[in-house]
């Protein structure tokens, strides 16, 4: 198979969907890669380290495109680069389709297979490919919450540890899943008061076992929501339905009345934010004011911090491609039904339920969609 690496463009993405020891595995298993020039630029890797691991180097991400069988990335295609997508083409990279009708709507037009990392099952349970991310701006959550608290940031001046003889800063963390067990961590980290919210008891028992007495969890009700949120300092919505949209669990009255100054980190705007006054921010412009209220809302979080990032997700992506490309994607996707759980569209039909529910598509199965 002939896979494909463009340069990502998704406003300061620096992230790339391969290092050079992925595509190295890939050309040691008879398989041809093509990057584009300057993809590794963000996590310190050369077109000559690409080389050197047996990939070709182009300088435009058309040539990609054309000649590729699958295309390996790490967010979502941009309108550019879905033109390029073409029928039987496969993609394979984070898509967050529930929020994003246009995108959704170029993916089915297109033709392409299109493999979300983010609904790939495991065998033990959980999302395996999104799990790295999620551990990373889990932690990268409190960190731009400790930043924005400082005043000169729109915060409420707050050290999120406090010091000898002043309180630290409470930090209500909205799920108790891999992203809030993360921001817990460094929120304790930290020295700051935290309280962990979620309404799964089987997932409080387990925070309760890892973090004990450092923390405060507290079954979610709508009055234990309101009361943590309004009296917080800094909250994380780190909630998540696997493929469909995030829940509004923020009303716009109940941000109308938390802490002028608070500041609010939706880890969940990739899937469309958990807050009613939640909209997606960039790296460039990471937050805004709604109400007093402080909000980061930057929908690929973990480019930030590209290397570990990128690193991290090649190893739980790595034996997926070599899967997809070993067998070719029909056989791979039938052997593997967790790997088949990561189809969202299909030559022409929407494959996963949340999806065609929350977009009004008629939903075909994933199976009949590959016979199709």
């Amino acid at each position: 198979m002939h896979i494909g690496v463009p340069k990502e463009i998704k406003n300061h993405e620096y992230r790339v969907g391969m290092t050079p020891t992925s595509v190295r595995e890939m050309v040691d298993h008879g398989h041809e890669v093509t990057v584009e020039s300057h993809c590794g630029e963000g996590i310190g890797r050369s077109d000559d380290d690409y080389r050197a691991a047996g990939a070709r180097v182009v300088d435009d991400p058309a040539s990609v495109f054309a000649d590729c069988d699958m295309i390996v990335k790490v967010k979502e295609p941009q309108a550019v680069e879905r033109k390029m997508l073409r029928e039987g083409q496969v993609l394979f990279t984070y898509l967050h389709l529930a929020p994003d009708p246009d995108q959704t709507r170029d993916l089915v037009d297109s033709g392409a297979i299109c493999i979300a990392y983010e609904t790939v099952t495991g065998a033990q349970g959980g999302l395996p490919l999104l799990a790295p991310m999620s551990k990373v701006a889990g932690r990268m959550a409190v960190q731009a919450g400790a930043y924005a608290l400082e005043h000169p940031h729109g915060g409420l001046g707050v050290l999120l540890g406090g010091v000898p003889g002043v309180d630290p800063a409470k930090v209500v963390i909205i799920g108790a899943g891999t992203v809030g067990s993360h921001a817990t961590h460094i929120a304790v980290g930290m020295g700051a008061d935290v309280w962990v919210l979620d309404r799964n008891p089987d997932m409080l028992e387990k925070h309760w076992q890892q973090f004990g007495r450092t923390t405060n969890s507290v079954f979610s009700t709508a009055d234990a929501l309101e009361h943590h949120v309004l009296t917080a300092d800094l909250v994380i919505g780190a909630v998540l339905v696997p493929g469909a949209s995030a829940p509004k669990l923020i009303t716009r009255e109940m941000v109308a009345k938390m802490k002028p100054g608070a500041v609010f980190v939706d880890v969940a705007i990739d899937q469309g934010g958990c807050s009613e006054t939640s909209h997606a921010t960039t790296h460039a412009e990471p937050t805004y004011i709604v109400d007093d209220v402080v909000h980061y809302c930057v929908a690929n979080m973990p480019g930030g911090v590209p290397r570990t990032s990128t690193y991290a997700l090649n190893n739980v992506t790595l034996p997926y491609m070599l899967a997809l490309a070993d067998k070719g994607y029909k056989q791979a996707l039938q052997d593997d039904r967790h790997l088949l759980a990561g189809l969202n569209v299909c030559k022409g039909h929407v494959t996963y339920q949340e999806v065609a529910d929350t977009l009004g598509y008629a939903y075909r199965d994933p199976l009949a969609a590959l016979d199709g």
